[in-house]
């Protein structure tokens, strides 16, 4: 039973904390903003999705938001006062799945990504190799599977025309197929009659058995013993690449999708600098040679990349490659000669062992799962890993989840597993109608990225882009998300209409959504007194425009901790 004096003790405290808060209309120097952003469209992204007029930062921090009248009190006579000319503020965005520094790298070497034939390919390699004669390797990446047909298999022999003398070895768009030149092969004693790996394809001539150029997923494995290593100088310079850019789409949190400790260093090494303006979760790679006995070095990794910006509390399984040249996971085949229904990464078992011990361990485990097959297999594993460890607070998330079998969709809710959506790929693009939907049928295609359904299932969807793999920018993301159509051509047709979503679903994915994925969601994600100060403004309203305009959207300043890292607030 509740005490009187209790009550009136609650009630002194309540009055003391009334007279010492913003609205109290009592001030004092140091109660003063640092900065005040007023006569705003703030979308705050709060549990009631509330819009606010002010903005007041204080050390990093929200300390208030509220009204033009409200925010006055926080204006002192050394505070950068903000007219945003009703301009849109959302949270800063977060981006749950990329890849900063093997794209930033790739951004330095012969960068393929933009282009979308065979020609434009063999016309940059020549260049490239022309301007770098002394490479010891032509190495990096970008090209579309789509354009070399579908398997994915591009041919030695057109790199060999151009560059005879120094091996060659640059991976698709997606990173799930290399391309390689004779004398690459050569190097590394690839022959025809070299063995498949157990989680990839060497491929070979249907008639002749002769090499092909092309390797599919861990085949390309097979040449990392004679291909220069990264230097750590480079991975530094891409990862600075790789924060301006997103700084300039108004992101400032992410999940690395894969990481090691050369990666973590970099990270660590620009945070100690004062570089890195991005939250940094990474997500540690699970070596396929290896078992549970993996972790305590991950424990390691996750003790001392603990501090600053970064953090190290995930564990990236990849369960299958993708469809386009057949290697995604399938519960029935796909429609081609053979059994043929992908490469699973992991026996079933040893996947649902692998979960339970990085979950009793408190790690997030962050899936790639493309296939049916593999998002069963996945959320399997997270079921079983549930039933030895019980319920915990951990945030397991499937990433990619192209085609989800209907059955599956519900138990995103039912086990708390988070879909983490790539968006921009949910439009019938040159993948979608040539290489993927021939080889699965219609019925099957209806079931290709159902966001709506998992949302409509009670689940929580989190976006990422995946860059390198396609752009990082949010806003092109958005607008497929919303429309289902080519961000470039909106006279197409819709793809799978009742899998749009509302804008208001589409940033939540990109911001409070992908915060609670990456275990931010206390500290930012919306914006709301005591959060940290990360936010974005932009040069239209997303609210006010047509859907298909979305992807013009342009950030104007993005702040980190009240700092501007991209624009500048004096020329709003």
């Amino acid at each position: 039973m509740i005490s009187r004096n209790t009550i009136l003790l609650s009630s002194l405290a309540l009055t003391l904390l009334a007279a010492c808060s913003p609205e109290s209309g009592q001030t004092s120097q140091t109660r003063y903003a640092d900065l005040v952003l007023r006569d705003g469209a703030i979308y705050t992204v709060d549990a009631k999705r509330t819009w606010q007029e002010a903005v007041a930062i204080r050390d990093g921090e929200i300390v208030y938001v509220g009204s033009n009248q409200g925010v006055n009190e926080f204006a002192g006579p050394d505070t950068q006062v903000v007219d945003l000319k009703g301009r849109l503020v959302l949270p800063g965005l977060q981006d749950a799945h990329i890849h900063p520094i093997s794209g930033g790298v790739e951004a330095s070497a012969c960068n393929l990504n933009g282009m979308t034939t065979a020609d434009q390919y063999l016309a940059t390699i020549k260049a490239y190799a022309e301007a770098n004669p002394d490479l010891p390797w032509i190495t990096g990446g970008g090209w579309l599977m789509s354009a070399f047909g579908p398997g994915a298999m591009p041919r030695k022999e057109l790199i060999d025309q151009i560059v005879p003398d120094r091996p060659v070895l640059l991976y698709s768009s997606d990173g799930h197929s290399a391309w390689a030149n004779s004398k690459a092969l050569e190097l590394a004693g690839i022959t025809r009659d070299t063995p498949d790996p157990a989680d990839g394809r060497i491929d070979r001539h249907p008639d002749t058995g002769e090499l092909v150029g092309s390797l599919q997923e861990g085949a390309g494995s097979l040449l990392n013993h004679v291909v220069p290593p990264t230097s750590d100088t480079q991975l530094r310079d891409g990862l600075r690449y790789s924060i301006k850019m997103l700084n300039a789409y108004g992101i400032t949190s992410i999940q690395d999708a894969n990481v090691n400790d050369r990666d973590l260093q970099a990270y660590q090494a620009l945070d100690e600098s004062g570089e890195l303006t991005l939250r940094v979760e990474g997500s540690q790679w699970w070596s396929r040679d290896q078992g549970v006995e993996q972790l305590a070095a991950m424990a390691d990794r996750r003790k001392k990349y603990g501090k600053g910006h970064v953090r190290a509390n995930t564990v990236k399984i990849m369960q299958d490659g993708v469809m386009e040249n057949y290697t995604a996971v399938m519960l029935e085949p796909y429609l081609m000669d053979g059994d043929v229904r992908g490469i699973p990464m992991f026996d079933p078992q040893a996947l649902k062992d692998a979960v339970t011990a990085a979950d009793a361990q408190g790690f997030q485990v962050h899936f790639h799962a493309i296939g049916d097959g593999a998002i069963r297999q996945s959320l399997d594993a997270i079921e079983a890993a549930r039933k030895v460890n019980g319920p915990n607070d951990h945030r397991h998330h499937l990433s990619h989840i192209q085609l989800i079998d209907p059955q599956d969709i519900p138990r995103f809710a039912e086990l708390d597993a988070i879909a983490n959506f790539q968006p921009l790929w949910a439009f019938a693009d040159e993948y979608i109608k040539d290489l993927t939907i021939p080889f699965i049928g219609e019925e099957r295609t209806r079931w290709m990225y159902p966001i709506n359904s998992v949302l409509q299932s009670g689940g929580m969807i989190a976006f990422g882009s995946d860059w390198s793999v396609s752009t990082a920018n949010p806003y092109t993301e958005m607008e497929v998300a919303v429309t289902r159509m080519n961000p470039e051509d909106d006279t197409d047709s819709v793809f799978i209409p009742e899998e749009r979503i509302s804008l208001d679903e589409a940033i939540a994915a990109f911001t409070i959504n992908a915060a609670y994925t990456n275990h931010l969601d206390t500290q930012t994600g919306s914006i709301e007194t005591g959060k940290l100060a990360d936010m974005v403004v932009l040069d239209q309203n997303l609210f006010e425009i047509p859907p298909s305009k979305i992807s013009d959207t342009r950030a104007l300043v993005t702040l980190f901790e009240g700092k501007t890292v991209h624009g500048d607030l004096s020329a709003l």
